[in-house]
C-alpha cells in the first residue's frame, strides 16, 4: 500500500473469512469433495467449511442483487427481463488449484435455490490447435496469450451475455494435448457461468475488448512461486504414473523416465514455460481480480482479499 492512498482490497485473515459464513449450511459431503478434487489436490470439508463457503454466500448475494437490478431496469424500460447469467471469471498459474476451486464453487452455487444452473467452462478449449501452433511456432508458448482464440472467446461470451439461447465452447483434450474436431460444449442460459482459465483476466494485446469486460465478479486464486513449482512437479510425478501411460497420450514419451529425469524434466518446463508465464503474463493481471485467495504450501487458504466496491 502507498503512503496517502487507499487500500484497494480489505484482507482478511482465514479465521476472520471464515466467521462470514454465518448461518451457510455445508451441503458436500466426503465423497462429493473427493469427486470434485484434482490431481494432488488435498482439500478437505474444514477447507470448504472456512474458505468456500463465506465466498458462496458473498456469491449468491451479489446474483440476487444483480438480478434485482435486471428487474429494476426492466421496469423502468417497460420491457420483460430477459434471463442474463451472471458470470463470474477464475483465473491464476498452472498447478495452483484453480479447476479443483472452481468444480467445488459451482457445486456450492448450484445449492442456493435462486441459481441452480451453474455451468463452469475452461478457456483451455479456446486454445488454437497444434496444427495452427506449429504453423505459428507457439507450441513451446502454449498457454501464453497468443496460444489462445481470443476473438472465438469473446464471441462466446457475448453470446452468454447476450441471453441467447445457446452459446458453444470448443472441447480440449488433456490426454492428446489438443482440441477435439467437430466437438463442443453447449451453454443453455444459466443462471451463473464460471469461465476458469490461465488467461481470463489478461487484457490482450490487438483488441480494445477484454474477456474480463464480461465478467460480475472475478477470482485470483495465488500462491508463492516456489510452492506451485513444487505442486506442478509433484503433479507431472503423478501423471508419469498414470495419464502418461495411455498410448494415446501427448506425453507418452514421459512416462518410462526414472524419478530424477521426471523431476528434472518437470523443473526445465515449470523454468521454460510455466513459470516464465506465471511471471509475464498470469501474475500481473492479479490485482485486476474482485478477490485473491492466497494459498500456503499446504494448499489451504491463509488469506483473502475482497476488493472494495
Amino acid at each position: 500500500m502507498v503512503a496517502g492512498v487507499p487500500d484497494r482490497y480489505l484482507r482478511f485473515d482465514r479465521d476472520s473469512w471464515a466467521s462470514l459464513r454465518a448461518a451457510t449450511p455445508l451441503t458436500l459431503a466426503e465423497r462429493d469433495l473427493a469427486e470434485l478434487q484434482g490431481i494432488n489436490e488435498r482439500i478437505d470439508l474444514d477447507e470448504v467449511a472456512a474458505v468456500y463457503l463465506p465466498l458462496s454466500r458473498l456469491l449468491n448475494l451479489y446474483v440476487s442483487a444483480t438480478m434485482d437490478l435486471h428487474r429494476v431496469s426492466a421496469t423502468f424500460l417497460g420491457t420483460i427481463s430477459p434471463k442474463v447469467p451472471y458470470v463470474i471469471g477464475v483465473a491464476g498459474s498452472v498447478a495452483v488449484g484453480k479447476s479443483t476451486f472452481a468444480r467445488i464453487l459451482q457445486a456450492l452455487l448450484a445449492q442456493w435455490p435462486d441459481h441452480p444452473k451453474v455451468d463452469l467452462v475452461t478457456t483451455d478449449g479456446f486454445l488454437l490447435p497444434n496444427a495452427e501452433l506449429v504453423r505459428r511456432d507457439l507450441m513451446n508458448r502454449k498457454g501464453f496469450p497468443a496460444s489462445y482464440d481470443t476473438r472465438r472467446l469473446l464471441e462466446f461470451l457475448r453470446d452468454v451475455k447476450s441471453g441467447a439461447p445457446e452459446a458453444h465452447a470448443p472441447v480440449y483434450s488433456h490426454v492428446v494435448y489438443d482440441i477435439v474436431p467437430d466437438e463442443c460444449v453447449t451453454v443453455r442460459q444459466p443462471d451463473i457461468l464460471i469461465l476458469e482459465g490461465l488467461n481470463v483476466l489478461q487484457v490482450g494485446v490487438d483488441s480494445s475488448e477484454f474477456v474480463s469486460d464480461y465478467f460480475d465478479f472475478s477470482i485470483y486464486v495465488d500462491a508463492d512461486e516456489a510452492d506451485i513449482e513444487s505442486w506442478y512437479i509433484e503433479r507431472f510425478l503423478t501423471l508419469r504414473r498414470s495419464v502418461f501411460q495411455d498410448p494415446r497420450s501427448f506425453f507418452r514419451h514421459y512416462a518410462d523416465l526414472t524419478d530424477r529425469e521426471a523431476v528434472a524434466t518437470a523443473r526445465g518446463i515449470w523454468a521454460g514455460i510455466n513459470g516464465l508465464n506465471l511471471r509475464e503474463n498470469i501474475a500481473p493481471t492479479r490485482d485486476r481480480a474482485s478477490l485473491i485467495l492466497h494459498k500456503d504450501s499446504d494448499h489451504r487458504v491463509s488469506e483473502v482479499e475482497l476488493r472494495r466496491l
